[in-house]
């Protein structure tokens, strides 16, 4: 699989739609999509890659196709968006969620759904922020010197 295409991601009814581009043929990029559920393993559809089993050549497409098999197979819905404050940063998703006046984060690399978040509380968006960026910087300069 190539990587999930986050900056192209979409909210929808309490799911992500992250597209990816599944293969090529004739030149041309197919589009498949894998979805996250606000609600996480509750939810049949949370990390499940194209229910809908019908791919497209254009990310817009997919994006549409997932929201109709959303909106006949969802098991719940939710208007309130909880992947508003989401970021893609050196090609990796944050999703910043508040609760009682604390922050913490989800974080997925380039190519799984896997989160790989530290269980840690922070008072701010912003310093929950720095500490996903600095924890990046850090990993991508031992990379380099390996």
């Amino acid at each position: 699989m190539s990587r999930l295409l986050y900056e192209s991601s979409v909210s929808y009814q309490g799911y992500l739609i992250i597209p990816f581009v599944f293969g090529k043929i004739d030149n041309y990029e197919i589009f498949s999509y894998k979805l996250l559920s606000e609600i996480g393993r509750k939810s049949k559809f949370h990390k499940l890659e194209n229910p809908a089993k019908i791919y497209d050549k254009s990310i817009s497409n997919i994006v549409d196709i997932a929201k109709e098999h959303i909106d006949i197979n969802a098991e719940f819905i939710n208007y309130e968006d909880g992947f508003k404050s989401r970021y893609v940063y050196r090609h990796n998703l944050i999703i910043v969620f508040k609760e009682n006046n604390k922050f913490f984060y989800d974080h997925y690399p380039a190519n799984s759904l896997n989160n790989i978040a530290a269980p840690k509380l922070f008072l701010s968006e912003y310093e929950c922020l720095q500490w996903v960026q600095q924890g990046l910087e850090g990993r991508d300069i031992k990379e380099k010197a390996q």
